[in-house]
């Protein structure tokens, strides 16, 4: 019911039938191991800030263009995982409807 996102670094709820059609036990598992990788996902922020801040400090001092371009990159996708993951952490338990995504 969980699937991990190598891009996030955490679990995601992968629901394979609508939100209502589990029991209430299944839902209670399911938002309880939801609760726990939630809780995790500040500390997988912090970690990715940190990189941030080594690209940043790397990009301050580099005077290759082309390495220059790849450090900002590199800063945008984390600065776009870490908006994702505030997306997810700010999602509230209640309104579980999962699906498989798309991608």
């Amino acid at each position: 019911m969980f699937q991990y996102d190598a891009r996030l670094g955490i679990y995601l709820p992968i629901l394979s039938r609508e939100w209502d059609e589990h029991t209430k036990a299944e839902r209670q598992a399911i938002l309880h191991k939801w609760e726990i990788i939630r809780g995790q996902i500040p500390d997988r922020i912090s970690q990715l800030e940190e990189e941030i801040n080594k690209k940043q400090t790397a990009l301050d001092n580099e005077d290759d263009f082309v390495q220059s371009c790849r450090l900002n990159t590199d800063i945008s996708e984390l600065a776009s995982i870490i908006n994702d993951l505030w997306l997810w952490f700010r999602t509230t338990p209640d309104i579980y409807a999962y699906k498989k995504p798309h991608t």
